[in-house]
């Protein structure tokens, strides 16, 4: 046992609680590069997008992972923004309205879309049509991906932004001397606390954003059967 260990005798027990919530933030971090791999898989595959996949750094620290994942996020923001652009541009106003609006069924939206998508991609599926719908004509880009960015953004200039991500590994007096330099109540206390506050909102958005994903390309093998 530490000689502060003697002082603050639930330290111990506060090591654990922080060693429990970094994993927790690491598996919210995996499902988010996890998701987002997913998504750069459909729109390359139906949207003829070229843009890379991203993998984990184990040996990086909390923000830099949170960054990967932004930066990746925005690159997709921008293709999606281009193909609603080329809807805007050949689509009637009325039709490009429809799209939008929320009250209409996905159906008549899919077939909006494919009276124009040939003509943005030069060649398209009836998939293509309804990743379109589902990433264009929802709030899936303006609410649920701009949730996990500002999330992600929080958390990297926050206490934890620069914790090592592989750290876990080093076993629990490793991570506390790590995150925190001393065996200290109160810094222990703040970094459970800073956990605790970042989690709530990560693991929504993380849940929200994987879902999203999820209902696109469950939407998509059901336009290919």
């Amino acid at each position: 046992m530490a000689h502060s260990d003697l002082l603050y005798p639930d330290n111990p027990r506060r090591r654990e609680e922080v060693n429990h919530l970094h994993q927790q933030l690491l598996d919210c971090l995996s499902d988010s590069f996890y998701a987002t791999n997913k998504l750069i898989g459909v729109l390359n595959t139906h949207l003829g997008c070229r843009l890379a996949s991203i993998e984990m750094k184990r040996d990086g620290t909390i923000k830099e992972n949170c960054d990967i994942i932004i930066q990746a996020v925005m690159k997709i923001q921008k293709e999606l923004q281009k193909v609603d652009a080329a809807l805007k541009d050949k689509l009637e106003p009325t039709l490009y309205r429809k799209l939008q609006d929320i009250k209409e069924k996905e159906t008549e939206k899919i077939a909006i879309v494919q009276k124009v998508i040939s003509v943005i991609l030069g060649e398209a599926t009836s998939a293509a049509s309804a990743v379109a719908v589902k990433l264009v004509g929802s709030n899936v880009t303006s609410g649920i991906i701009n949730k996990l960015v500002t999330v992600l953004a929080q958390i990297s200039v926050s206490l934890l932004g620069s914790i090592g991500v592989a750290v876990l590994g080093l076993g629990i007096d490793m991570i506390f001397r790590a995150i925190l330099g001393a065996v200290e109540k109160t810094q222990l206390q703040a970094a459970i606390k800073s956990y605790e506050k970042h989690l709530v909102e990560f693991k929504s958005a993380s849940e929200k954003y994987h879902h999203a994903i999820t209902e696109v390309a469950n939407t998509v093998e059901h336009q290919m059967k």
